[in-house]
């Protein structure tokens, strides 16, 4: 191997020990909403008008909240996205993360251990079909810094409440937004609390990856 392969093999592991192993921060805490990042509250805190249909039906703009919690287990990291980016269930990412071995304090890792690091997740996730360059991607995508207020990224989700007789009796979705590692919180103005069920989808595509794909009224 050449010296400028080495090298960048070497600055390649730091990063991503640094961004898997140091991005959990506080051990049990989920992380916060960066400051910079959209607060789906706040973007509809006054909501349009509804509109009205041809039929006499209101479509209303949906408020959509929170959907950045992580597992305890996880410590800060969001698994739940991770996984499926990679190609891979949560469940076997966090066995291949079981035996990576963090530095103490969060400090970032010695080049040594970022390399080992690595070398023990490629054990379980390369017979996945899993490459370094595919690894390393993921990595700087989800990287983030929770006691900075920061989040990995994220797109809110938009959609829009069919309203009949002032019962919600279905959604549209405009938008499934992005970076969704847990169902959000809806609400429609206007319109007493109804049982809703969030569903969302995760894959590869990273832009997609954690979006809302449908809001399902649930009969009691």
């Amino acid at each position: 191997m050449s010296r400028a392969l080495h090298c960048r093999n070497l600055i390649l592991a730091f990063l991503f020990a640094f961004t898997f192993i140091g991005c959990g921060g506080d051990a049990n805490r989920n992380p916060p909403p960066a400051p910079n990042t959209t607060d789906e509250s706040a973007q509809n805190s006054s909501p349009a008008a509804p509109e009205l249909t041809a039929d006499g039906k209101q479509r209303v703009a949906v408020v959509f909240s929170g959907g950045h919690e992580t597992n305890p287990i996880d410590h800060g990291r969001p698994v739940a996205l991770i996984g499926p980016a990679l190609g891979v269930t949560p469940e076997t990412f966090r066995e291949a993360f079981s035996d990576v071995r963090p530095s103490p304090g969060g400090a970032p890792p010695s080049r040594e251990r970022a390399m080992s690091n690595k070398e023990t997740l490629m054990k379980v996730l390369a017979p996945h079909g899993i490459t370094n360059e595919q690894l390393d991607t993921v990595s700087n995508y989800y990287r983030y810094n929770p006691s900075r207020g920061e989040m990995w990224p994220t797109r809110p989700a938009k959609a829009v409440a069919i309203v009949e007789n002032g019962v919600v009796t279905s959604f549209e979705i405009t938008d499934g937004g992005a970076g969704y590692s847990s169902p959000p919180s809806v609400t429609v103005p206007g319109v007493a609390n109804a049982a809703l069920e969030v569903q969302l989808s995760f894959g590869k595509q990273l832009d997609q990856n954690g979006s809302v794909t449908a809001i399902n009224v649930e009969n009691r």
